[in-house]
């Protein structure tokens, strides 16, 4: 019998996760942030007693930005960066890098301004998302960040996803398991 919900405590807030379909042979339990005040609040907190000193958080667009912004304002922070998902035209000299990840299940651009580039030149910088699974996003983000002369000093998302023994080097509240048919 397929699964089709699977309950997760994260902070201490309970949710029943839906089980969904990515292809014929993998499904995940679909962890969506966006909206969830309570339980992006609550994480925020608990993770911002875990984190390493940062100047700066930098997440991808689009649903790591709730949890970028919690975190920043637990963290005394006035701004956090977010790399885009293509180049906009108010970009000056914007770094780009391509990434695959396990839930857009196609190439994507993740994009930084210079502005932004420049900022985070010779500082330490946290990198957020919500989900960590292959963790081709949040190193995409680390090459552009890198490439911009950041140092990363962690890795923070809500959950990790599939083998924790590959996430050793995430800060994270929990695991997903994958569900594989």
């Amino acid at each position: 019998m397929e699964q089709k919900s699977y309950p997760v405590t994260v902070a201490g807030v309970k949710r029943e996760l839906p089980v969904v379909a990515l292809n014929e042979s993998l499904s995940v339990a679909s962890f969506v942030i966006l909206g969830d005040c309570e339980l992006v609040c609550a994480a925020a907190k608990e993770l911002s007693g875990m984190v390493p000193e940062a100047d700066w958080i930098v997440t991808a667009e689009a649903k790591g930005i709730p949890l970028a912004h919690e975190l920043a304002r637990c963290l005394n922070m006035k701004r956090y960066i977010v790399a885009r998902k293509s180049v906009k035209p108010y970009m000056r000299d914007p770094l780009e890098i391509s990434v695959n990840s396990i839930t857009t299940q196609k190439e994507q651009k993740l994009c930084l301004d210079g502005a932004d580039a420049a900022a985070v030149c010779g500082k330490r910088v946290l990198l957020v998302d919500d989900v960590i699974s292959t963790g081709e996003s949040i190193e995409a983000i680390s090459m552009l960040v890198k490439q911009a002369g950041g140092q990363v000093v962690g890795k923070v998302s809500i959950l990790t996803e599939g083998d924790p023994g590959q996430h050793t080097d995430v800060i994270a509240l929990g695991n997903l398991p994958l569900f594989h048919r």
